[in-house]
């Protein structure tokens, strides 16, 4: 199977949930340049600014203001798409804000999985269904190898363990209406993703621009947390490629981790340190940060993915390095930062990541 190859893609009706984040933008605008017939289902754009709106990606798709804890209007939007394909990213995605808002964090991540399943089940129109959960679904044992897809799940705050409940959620759906159906189920657990264009509150690299933005040192709160990160279109890419091997063999669904090579799982403060070096090679400006512990809420200090699943099933493997995804981010921020064509410097970056 060619990994990125997306010709299969091309007239597919694919309906992606929660398409106006940062995640989903990038989904969006891949599948419209391959020719899919994209719909959008979710609420306005989480941020501002925001990459959906700035890169005016809903003028090659259809987008749908919906919000994933209403069944009947969900119902009605999938009686009219009738898609073939569901990619469902639509979640309440923080974890300082699941502390703060942990009911609507349940209604949105659980109660929604439970919605979008159940019109998956009554539409066949669908033939293959993804669930995107999050590397937080294990219960955290801080220890220093990755976790597999057969480990225990069980997330610590109420972010993680309502993605946790998502995918409980799958498999009691999977077991009681899709055994003998012709529609294949998948979830994926991804790991960290950064790019250009993510404006979240409380994420590492979003931080990092507006401190560079506003002239200011940068403020890392836990520099010594390990996390696998990853180019936010290294998991998209492979969402999809999961998403068509299924349609077309249901062999393939599965529980399946997405994250980057070991060598990939970095610390903040080492993070940090690679946009600071990228950021004066590319613009000549010097950037610092500093240490500023605050106190949080519980957060996992260790956590890494064992991938070996989706590498041996798929010979898949990720594009691109730690290293080349600071390069890009840089590249797309400064673009961003100078007013620049940042919706060519995307899709230049998607083609360059394709190919």
């Amino acid at each position: 199977m060619k990994i990125m190859d997306l010709s299969f893609y091309k007239d597919k009706r694919v309906l992606i949930t929660g398409h106006t984040g940062f995640k989903g933008s990038w989904m969006c605008k891949l599948l419209i340049m391959a020719g899919a017939k994209v719909t959008g289902y979710a609420l306005e754009a989480p941020t501002d600014p925001s990459l959906f709106e700035m890169c005016r990606i809903a003028d090659g798709m259809n987008s749908i203001v919906g919000d994933i804890r209403d069944l009947e209007h969900l119902k009605k939007v999938f009686a009219e798409v009738q898609p073939e394909i569901v990619i469902h990213m639509a979640a309440q995605p923080l974890v300082r804000e699941s502390y703060q808002n942990p009911v609507y964090t349940y209604e949105t991540n659980v109660m929604g999985t439970v919605h979008i399943l159940e019109c998956v089940r009554l539409n066949p129109c669908v033939k293959s269904f993804v669930n995107v959960t999050t590397d937080k679904v294990y219960l955290n044992k801080e220890w220093e190898w990755g976790y597999r897809e057969n480990e225990e799940l069980n997330g610590y705050d109420p972010y993680s363990n309502s993605k946790s409940c998502s995918e409980l959620v799958t498999s009691s759906y999977l077991k009681s209406f899709f055994q003998d159906s012709d529609t294949a189920i998948t979830t994926c657990r991804a790991g960290n993703v950064i790019g250009g264009g993510d404006f979240a509150t409380d994420r590492i690299i979003p931080d990092c621009i507006r401190a560079v933005e506003k002239g200011e040192e940068i403020v890392v709160r836990n520099p010594f947390s390990t996390r696998p990160y990853q180019h936010v279109l290294e998991p998209v890419a492979a969402y999809l490629m999961i998403a068509r091997a299924q349609y077309e063999d249901k062999k393939f669904a599965g529980n399946y981790n997405v994250g980057p090579d070991e060598t990939d799982c970095w610390t903040t403060g080492n993070l940090v340190d690679l946009f600071c070096k990228e950021w004066e090679k590319q613009t000549g400006t010097q950037v610092t940060w500093v240490n500023k512990y605050d106190g949080g809420p519980h957060e996992a200090n260790f956590l890494k993915l064992d991938c070996s699943k989706i590498k041996r099933t798929f010979g898949w493997k990720p594009v691109w390095n730690v290293e080349k995804t600071m390069e890009k981010i840089v590249e797309w921020s400064d673009c961003y930062l100078k007013r620049g064509d940042i919706v060519e410097c995307m899709e230049r970056q998607i083609e360059e990541f394709c190919r």
